[in-house]
């Protein structure tokens, strides 16, 4: 009978052995959202831009559940955390960010690196369309990197067929010009394909990312749809702003595809009839990345995993009749872990 129970036990243990062992074994899913950011452009009627608005003029939802403000920043200011104040004062304030850990669950020690100044990739076409104007698009983006002396830093593509990375982020703007002055012509154009490796490479990076695109025409041997290149940057919190000249505006899709995806996430497209509009547009971008607001928040509990929809509004009536652009939405990045496996941290974790 002693025996009998022992082979019981030993059975049960055997079981729950493997159990355990499966259930180890067995992937979890997580969907890291730890900040989304969100570069927000006012302006009025005219197109001029609106400046000197505060957090509280903002009020921002996902998914329609309210959120709370983490990051503010105007321009090229440094990012300032947002406190709630005393409730009988229903206000927000803003305060400066050392950038230091606060107890109780407070901002991560990156936070003020996160939301700081602006990486930029510019990204060249060298295809066979861009034959004819190539010495002036040259002109013309070497004179837009050296007007970004307020950007962290700069990297420097360029693509036909394939993507050449002439210049890796820097800060080093010698290094950038060496890029662009070395490219040359290539053969055919596989955009949304480099441009896709772009949004990827500028995901990697911490802070506020945008993306620069010269086009001189369509599209002609990309495997990758423009859509998944807009979800990927609208997900990542990254601007594409597109400057393209007038044989794109020939192609009614290409025209369609650059306005689109340029206002889903929150830049803008240009059409250059001349080299001049291309200096003037190189121009309009850094005007707006100076008066862009940055916002941030740690989102709610949301049970969605796919596609979230973000709505930001001017709080008032004096405001309501401003205009903002910013991205509308991003799906949430899920990966997956092992038990025994920890988890990628808050701080490690990329802003969304």
């Amino acid at each position: 009978m002693a025996n009998t129970g022992f082979k019981v036990l030993l059975a049960l243990m055997c079981v729950g052995g493997a159990w355990t062992a499966a259930q180890e074994n067995e992937p979890r899913i997580h969907v890291n959202v730890d900040l989304v950011q969100l570069n927000v452009a006012v302006t009025d009627s005219k197109g001029d831009y609106i400046t000197g608005l505060r957090p509280q003029d903002f009020a921002i939802t996902e998914d329609g559940i309210k959120e709370k403000i983490a990051t503010f920043a105007e321009g090229n200011e440094p990012a300032r955390r947002v406190i709630d104040m005393a409730p009988e004062d229903n206000k927000l304030s803003a305060q400066a960010d050392a950038g230091a850990a606060t107890s109780g669950g407070g901002a991560p020690p990156t936070l003020g690196s996160m939301v700081a100044g602006a990486n930029v990739f510019i990204l060249f076409d060298t295809s066979n369309y861009m034959y004819r104007g190539f010495v002036f698009a040259q002109d013309a983006i070497a004179d837009f990197v050296r007007s970004l002396e307020t950007a962290d830093k700069i990297a420097f593509y360029s693509y036909s067929r394939d993507l050449s990375r002439a210049s890796a982020l820097t800060p080093d703007r010698s290094q950038v010009l060496r890029g662009v002055r070395t490219t040359v012509a290539g053969d055919d154009a596989a955009l949304y394909n480099c441009l896709l490796l772009t949004v990827k490479d500028a995901a990697r990076f911490t802070g506020r990312k945008v993306v620069v695109v010269f086009s001189n025409g369509p599209d002609n041997s990309s495997m990758v749809p423009p859509e998944d290149v807009a979800e990927l940057a609208q997900s990542t919190g990254i601007p594409i702003y597109m400057i393209s000249t007038q044989l794109a505006r020939l192609e009614p899709v290409s025209t369609a595809v650059f306005e689109r995806m340029a206002a889903a996430t929150g830049g803008k497209a240009y059409f250059a009839k001349n080299w001049r509009d291309e200096k003037a547009a190189f121009a309009s971008i850094r005007n707006d990345l100076a008066h862009l607001y940055a916002l941030s928040y740690y989102p709610q509990a949301n049970p969605n995993r796919g596609w979230r929809f973000i709505n930001v509004k001017l709080v008032g009536d004096r405001l309501k009749k401003y205009n903002i652009r910013t991205r509308n939405g991003y799906r949430p990045q899920q990966t997956q872990s092992f038990a025994g496996i920890a988890p990628v941290s808050p701080q490690e974790a990329q802003p969304k």
